[in-house]
């Protein structure tokens, strides 16, 4: 199994972050296996695109919520990992409060 589990959709409110608030956190390693995706469709032209990145960050996109870390944004980041032998993926990782 490649992640902790795949939902339909999140478990959490709705985020109001932008972009730059992403990119001031800096990236660390996480487990793909220590990760629910909030989707279970991969758009295959994403996953194989050469330049998938050019116009969005290099990192994928982490939800710490609840104790639980969902991918919010990066799934094609996460299974090409994946699909090239690596356990883990670098990420930016936000701590979501609680409602």
């Amino acid at each position: 199994m490649i992640f902790k589990s795949v939902l339909d959709q999140r478990p959490y409110p709705a985020l109001t972050i932008a972009s730059e608030d992403w990119a001031a956190l800096a990236p660390r390693q996480i487990r793909l296996a220590d990760l629910a995706t909030i989707r279970s469709t991969l758009d295959l032209n994403a996953l194989l695109a050469s330049d998938s990145t050019f116009f969005g960050d290099l990192f994928a996109h982490v939800v710490r919520w609840n104790g639980q870390l969902y991918l919010e944004d990066g799934l094609h980041r996460a299974v090409r990992a994946a699909l090239q032998g690596r356990t883990s993926l670098h990420a930016r990782v936000i701590d979501y409060p609680e409602n």
